[in-house]
C-alpha cells in the first residue's frame, strides 16, 4: 500500500464487510429484543444498512474498482461481545441494556470510519463518492442519536439486590438506629455552672 487511493480502497473494501457484518447482526438483535421501541429501531436501521451497502457498492463502481476481500476486525470485534453475551444466558431486560450499548459503540466506529473515508475521497478528489459517503454517515448519526435516547429509558429491572422489601427495610431501619446512637455518643455534655453563693446574713 503506497497511496491514498490504494488506502482508500482497503478502508472503502473494510467498511463494506462491517455493513454487511452489522446487517446480520441487527436482525438477530431486532429478534431478540424484549422492548418493542428498540424492536423498531432495529429494523429500522436493518432498513438505512441495507441503503449503505448499495452506497458502498455504488462507490466501488464510481472509481471503477474490484471488492478487496477484507475482514473488519473492528466490527467483528464488537459483535463477539454480543455472542459471548448472549452465551451467559442473560434475561431479557439485561440483553436489550447491553444491546443499546453495543449498537452505541457499533455506530460510533462507523462514524469514525466514513469521517476518516470521506477525507480519503476528498484527497483523491472523488466529489461523487464523497456525496454517497455523507448520506451513509448522516444516517449513522441519526441513529446514534436515536440510541442514545433509548438508552436513557430502558434500564434494567433487577438492579442487582436479591434481598426482599422485608430485608431491605429491616437493615434500613437497623442501620439508622446505629447512625442514632453514634451521634447521641458523639455529643458533648453540657454541664451547667451554678453561679456563686450567696454568703449567710450576718
Amino acid at each position: 500500500m503506497q497511496n491514498a487511493k490504494e488506502l482508500f480502497l482497503h478502508e472503502l473494501s473494510d467498511m463494506l464487510d462491517a455493513e454487511n457484518r452489522i446487517l446480520e447482526a441487527l436482525s438477530e438483535q431486532g429478534d431478540e429484543s424484549s422492548n418493542s421501541s428498540l424492536q423498531s429501531a432495529f429494523r429500522s436501521h436493518y432498513k438505512q444498512t441495507e441503503g449503505q451497502i448499495e452506497r458502498l457498492e455504488q462507490c466501488f463502481e464510481v472509481i471503477d474498482e474490484e471488492v478487496e476481500q477484507t475482514e473488519c476486525a473492528g466490527i467483528k470485534g464488537l459483535l463477539e461481545e454480543h455472542e459471548s453475551m448472549v452465551e451467559e444466558d442473560p434475561s431479557p431486560d439485561i440483553l436489550d441494556v447491553f444491546n443499546i450499548a453495543a449498537a452505541i459503540k457499533v455506530e460510533r466506529y462507523e462514524i469514525s470510519s466514513y469521517e476518516f473515508l470521506i477525507r480519503l475521497a476528498e484527497n483523491i478528489e472523488q466529489a461523487k463518492i464523497v456525496k454517497l459517503l455523507k448520506q451513509n454517515l448522516k444516517e449513522e448519526e441519526q441513529a446514534l442519536k436515536k440510541l442514545s435516547t433509548l438508552a436513557t429509558e430502558i434500564e434494567p429491572e433487577n438492579m442487582g439486590s436479591d434481598e426482599s422489601d422485608e430485608e431491605r427495610e429491616s437493615a434500613e431501619n437497623e442501620a439508622r438506629e446505629m447512625a442514632e446512637e453514634e451521634n447521641a455518643h458523639s455529643r458533648p455534655h453540657i454541664v451547667k455552672k451554678s453561679g456563686p453563693r450567696k454568703g449567710r446574713a450576718a
